[in-house]
């Protein structure tokens, strides 16, 4: 399939747990005024009835938590994968994206004298091969990627810096792959993955 065939991000299937993390929103919104008795039995009708993410985010758009109002308003508030596609830049700071949201074909990611972390765990992947372009001057872009996805470093460039890849090799051949492309000046970018729990906290959890 061509990447220009690939489903926008707002066009992927909303799951079961999605569609209920909508219907809660409602029912606070509801219970706070926000939504009258009759916008809100109208909207979880609409909920339960979603196919999609934008289907879902459209519901929620208008419902700005009171506590929120007077900030930024994060693009995950809804408890709903973050749908919207932009580059991850970290300067002098700490640029983080985690939880449920949808990786683009390409994710651009700059961290000068910062840091970006990219936590896959729970990730969307629109596809099976996805590309980082992974920037770190002076700075450090870390990516934690779950077991069974196959990471590989190409191209770019490590001055005075360092790339490591630090993922275990997927055993499945056919596994989703994520492609870095790296540039590092005095600086660093790092794949890794999640710390696996002892050998003794998991036989402590069995019992």
């Amino acid at each position: 399939m061509s990447p220009s065939s690939q489903p926008e991000p707002r066009d992927l299937r909303a799951s079961d747990a999605d569609r209920e993390k909508v219907v809660n929103l409602l029912r606070d919104a509801a219970s706070d005024g926000r939504l009258t008795l009759e916008e809100h039995t109208e909207r979880v009708e609409q909920a339960y009835a979603a196919r999609t993410l934008g289907d879902l985010k459209d519901l929620t758009r208008d419902l700005v938590r009171p506590d929120e109002r007077t900030g930024r308003v994060s693009p995950m508030a809804d408890g709903l994968p973050d749908v919207e596609a932009r580059p991850m830049v970290a300067i002098f700071g700490t640029d983080k994206r985690d939880g449920r949201w949808v990786v683009p074909a390409k994710q651009q990611a700059t961290a000068i004298l910062g840091t970006v972390q990219l936590d896959f765990r729970e990730a969307l992947l629109q596809q099976k091969h996805v590309v980082v372009q992974a920037s770190a001057v002076l700075g450090t872009v870390d990516l934690l990627v779950p077991e069974g996805v196959e990471v590989r470093f190409t191209g770019g460039a490590a001055v005075l810096g360092s790339k490591e890849n630090k993922v275990r090799a997927a055993p499945d051949p056919n596994a989703p792959v994520i492609e870095i492309q790296a540039f590092c000046l005095l600086g660093s970018v790092v794949a890794r993955n999640p710390k696996r729990p002892s050998r003794w906290l998991r036989g402590f959890t069995r019992e």
